[in-house]
């Protein structure tokens, strides 16, 4: 009979990828003991979709993130993102961001830098570690992993879109299946034609079609390139099935020529354009994050973007959670935000597929014409930017504020210590209340780690006073002394904290 290692941990995450790697460091920064499980023995050094969004950049910078981050960043023209690869950049300056271009990072750096600060606030990643049972009870889980079992207050699926937590749990994932198949290669060339092109630019400019192929090529470096190709008339291939090197040398010559030579493949996959999402995201003691709650074809740099953003929401209401201090439903709204914010993401990727669709029908040609002129209006650019950036997205939070759900821009502040940025408050993860007029009583008791900042703005940002949650959105705004001391402290006490 085979004897398990027993050990105990407030919160374990399954799945070592960009999204459980964000939400152990959250975790770990409000002191909450987290084990990370991955079932990989080490990091495979693979580009994947490894595109940092405008709002994903605004909420590492939150914490401190972005700039370990942008010194690995690939070469890039400052150009904006993309709606279904057409030929007009998408302008997030009207969304008043620092960062208005997507940011290319290799997706295992950005594993790397994040498991990097997670180990060092006290977060514990396990390698060679597949989890292979679940228990779960109303008073906490117990997972089984290679020899270990672990007891935790509560479990957190981030291990992929073949998420072998919700299958253990025997949830459905519901939605479309993939219509085709194509690859993902990491590869490096020993010669180019002048087809292939020499800069990371805008998309629109990385992408061909001929004769029936279709492939994005990207270069990241010397004679490094990162290809997505595929076929129109491409038959199922097991998903599991190797991709040669005489594949990827094919697609290479049919689409850039015979001049274009395929050197070597460092890494490739196979993926398809599948489109699900869990119905709910959290199962008693066990929630789901990334892509074990969501998948959606790869258009426009989603994927990614999409699973920190999860993780932002979700690690100070879980830490909230195990150190008994959320309000009732706090948890609950991980799933009721970020649900929507998916199932948007998955709406706007399955019709950028049809824009997209590599063999388009005269309708669906005619339709991309007019969806260009339109995408030139500077009304439906900033509408589009909006979506594809994350900048957009705001939650349905009560108040009478304009500012309540939205995200609070990184504005220049002035406080008693100096000039300073709004995102440099929140590096400890704490929730902030700006005072931007002196409104908040001098008396006013504030819960822990809610912290309190009087300042300065010649930015107008809504209101006097506003109490931005730890992932950068507004939960309540004021101009008054007489609303800090009554829809404030009910404010703080329904969405953040209990006042004890």
């Amino acid at each position: 009979m085979r004897v398990l290692t027993e050990r105990s941990t407030e919160v374990v995450i399954a799945g070592a990828g960009p999204t459980g790697l964000m939400l152990a460091y959250e975790l770990a920064l409000a002191g909450v003991e987290t084990l990370v499980l991955e079932k990989l023995d080490q990091r495979i050094e693979q580009v994947k979709g490894g595109a940092i969004q405008p709002r994903t950049a605004e909420l590492l910078e939150l914490r401190g993130l972005l700039e370990p981050l942008q010194q690995r960043a690939l070469p890039r023209q400052p150009v904006g993102g993309h709606f279904a690869a057409l030929p007009v950049p998408l302008d997030c300056a009207p969304w008043r961001t620092r960062y208005p271009f997507p940011i290319g990072i290799p997706q295992w750096e950005i594993e790397e830098v994040l498991e990097e600060r997670a180990t060092a606030v006290g977060a514990q990643v396990l390698r060679g570690a597949a989890v292979s049972e679940v228990e779960s009870g109303d008073d906490g889980v117990v997972v089984t992993a290679d020899g270990l079992r672990v007891r935790a207050h509560y479990l957190v699926a981030c291990d992929g879109g073949h998420s072998t937590v919700r299958k253990l749990l025997g949830l459905p994932f519901p939605g479309r299946p993939g219509t085709h198949q194509a690859v993902l290669a990491d590869i490096r060339l020993s010669a180019v034609s002048s087809l292939v092109p020499r800069q990371m630019g805008h998309m629109s400019t990385l992408t061909r079609h001929v004769g029936g192929h279709w492939s994005m090529l990207v270069p990241l470096g010397g004679d490094r390139y990162r290809i997505t190709f595929g076929r129109a008339d491409q038959t199922d291939t097991d998903r599991d099935t190797p991709v040669t090197h005489a594949e990827i040398a094919a697609a290479l010559r049919a689409v850039y020529g015979p001049e274009t030579t395929l050197a070597a493949v460092d890494n490739a996959s196979r993926f398809s354009d599948a489109t699900r999402q869990l119905e709910q995201y959290r199962v008693g003691r066990v929630l789901f994050a990334g892509d074990a709650a969501h998948i959606h074809p790869p258009l426009g740099g989603q994927g990614l973007n999409l699973g920190l953003q999860d993780a932002f929401n979700l690690g100070w209401k879980l830490a909230a959670a195990v150190q008994d201090r959320a309000p009732s439903g706090l948890l609950d709204s991980y799933h009721a935000e970020r649900h929507p914010a998916a199932a948007q993401v998955l709406h706007h990727t399955s019709a950028q597929r049809v824009l997209a669709d590599p063999n388009p029908s005269t309708d669906v040609a005619a339709l991309r014409e007019i969806f260009i002129d339109l995408m030139r209006l500077p009304d439906t650019n900033r509408h589009l930017a909006g979506l594809m950036s994350g900048l957009s997205l705001s939650y349905a939070l009560p108040g009478e504020h304009p500012p309540a759900g939205q995200r609070m821009p990184d504005a220049e502040l002035v406080t008693e210590a100096g000039p300073t940025r709004l995102s440099t408050l929140f590096a400890a993860g704490h929730a902030v209340l700006l005072d931007l007029a002196g409104t908040v009583p001098a008396d006013l008791r504030l819960p822990p780690r809610v912290d309190l900042v009087r300042a300065t703005c010649t930015d107008g940002l809504g209101a006097e006073v506003l109490l931005i949650r730890p992932d950068g959105y507004v939960c309540w705004a004021a101009d008054s002394s007489a609303a800090c001391g009554t829809s404030l402290l009910t404010t703080i006490a329904d969405k953040l904290a209990k006042v004890r």
